[in-house]
């Protein structure tokens, strides 16, 4: 789980300076810039309090949900956790099963297959009696915003608080197949989510707003969603390839 700096380049710019005094001078300028390995961290985020939940190599921690074993529907492919698309709305999702958490700071790197449809969960709570992290687990949402099949109502979209809240991602969505940087920050006096740079969506949790969209009928079949305050991460394979890569977290 240690990052590795993959390289160092410097680069050298030649520069005019504009003054009268320097007029026809050249000044070089050295400019130091640390390219680092996916699935890495550094040595400020470690002291940071960050971990790696994947190290792009071996699967370790992670499972099927409910389950004992990485299952046959998950591989791992160009340092990447690879959901295979053979599952559904019931089956075929993975939790790291180590640890749970509460407050936390999650990073995630993801991209998807044209049409695609997947999650990323938290605060998941596992037993036989719940088929799918859905059940009790908030949803960031990973979709093909631009491909889907059918119409997105705003609460399905892309880095929604799926059926909670929506979110603003106007200038930052890209096309199914390339690679997007995720965050979510959630803290009990405030939560947020974030897709490439920009903050989409921003919620108290546990607050009369909150309360009012938990108990609005979404969630009547499923009466534990959102219930429990810790729980485990997990990534869902909803019928479609996806990949997760630089999945970090730091409790808070």
């Amino acid at each position: 789980m240690n990052r590795k700096t993959i390289g160092l380049f410097v680069l050298s710019a030649m520069i005019w300076a504009c003054s009268p005094e320097k007029s026809g001078e050249k000044e070089e300028v050295e400019e130091v810039v640390e390219v680092v390995a996916d699935n890495t961290l550094t040595e400020e985020e470690k002291a940071l309090g960050w971990m790696l939940l994947f190290d792009g190599e071996d699967p370790a921690g992670w499972r099927a949900f409910n389950g004992k074993e990485f299952p046959e529907g998950w591989t791992v492919e160009d340092g990447a956790l690879k959901a295979l698309g053979t599952g559904g709305d019931i089956g075929g999702d993975i939790v790291f099963a180590p640890m749970d958490f509460e407050q936390f700071e999650l990073e995630f790197t993801w991209k998807i297959a044209p049409g695609g449809n997947s999650g990323v969960f938290y605060h998941v709570v596992e037993d036989p009696k719940y088929k799918a992290p859905y059940e009790t687990g908030p949803e960031y949402q990973v979709i093909d915003q631009l491909g889907f099949e059918s119409p997105l109502e705003d609460w399905q979209s892309i880095a929604s608080d799926y059926a909670m809240y929506p979110g603003d991602v106007e200038g930052v969505v890209r096309p199914a197949g390339e690679w997007n940087e995720s965050k979510i920050i959630f803290r009990n006096d405030g939560a947020s989510y974030w897709l490439n740079g920009k903050k989409t969506l921003e919620f108290v949790p546990y607050s009369e707003d909150w309360t009012t969209r938990r108990n609005s009928g979404k969630w009547d079949a499923f009466p534990d969603y959102a219930i429990a305050k810790r729980g485990l991460i997990s990534l869902q394979d909803h019928g479609s390839e996806a990949w997760f890569k630089n999945i970090k977290i730091r409790p808070l």
